[in-house]
């Protein structure tokens, strides 16, 4: 099977993550979608995310009525930080099976190069990018590389926590049950 893997924070998940693993389930031969919810980014700080259990569940929560959805936390039980051959690696071991593929926007395809081991990831798994505003795709590191069209959304995490934390509304940014999850938990709040 034809699996893309779709690694993230998720902090929070949000309908620009979901429009974009829609369109490449819907446009491309990838049968599945396994959203990695990365519990400790080697490019974040840890500080600012949400437990990485509450992030999972409001992927869950997101994502549970698509049965072409999976949402994982492979790496909750793999060293930390988290780096993607190393779970790629992991995967490939484990199932097979499958044909397993990265979906990343445009801005993480740019920085590819700085990755842990990027020459294995980019010799071994084909690589979906999708438009992020400001950045090329121009494949000068010769990977297996499909750009795909997926709609440009100007919407991140970062300005969700910012709207939640300032006690903005983020109706229409985000499924009703992770607002509401995120609203009874009092996440992101100052």
């Amino acid at each position: 099977m034809k699996v893309a893997l779709y690694f993230g924070s998720f902090n929070p998940i949000h309908n620009g993550h979901l429009i974009v693993a829609n369109y490449l389930l819907n446009e491309t031969d990838i049968e599945k979608l396994w959203l990695v919810v990365s519990p400790q980014n080697p490019h974040k700080h840890e500080n600012s995310l949400l437990n990485e259990y509450q992030r999972l569940h409001l992927a869950k929560l997101a994502t549970e009525h698509d049965e072409r959805i999976r949402v994982s936390d492979i790496e909750f039980n793999l060293p930390r930080p988290s780096y993607t051959i190393d779970t790629l690696t992991y995967l490939s071991e484990k199932y097979p099976q499958h044909e397993f593929s990265v979906l990343m926007g445009a801005d993480s395809f740019q920085n590819l190069p700085k990755w842990k081991n990027a020459n294995q990831l980019i010799a071994n798994y084909p690589l979906f990018v999708y438009p992020r505003q400001g950045f090329s795709t121009n494949n000068t590191i010769g990977a297996q590389l499909n750009c795909i069209d997926a709609p440009l959304l100007n919407l991140s995490a970062t300005y969700i926590r910012h709207c939640v934390a300032n006690g903005k509304s983020i109706r229409y940014m985000v499924p009703d049950s992770v607002r509401e999850e995120i609203e009874k938990g009092g996440y992101y709040k100052k």
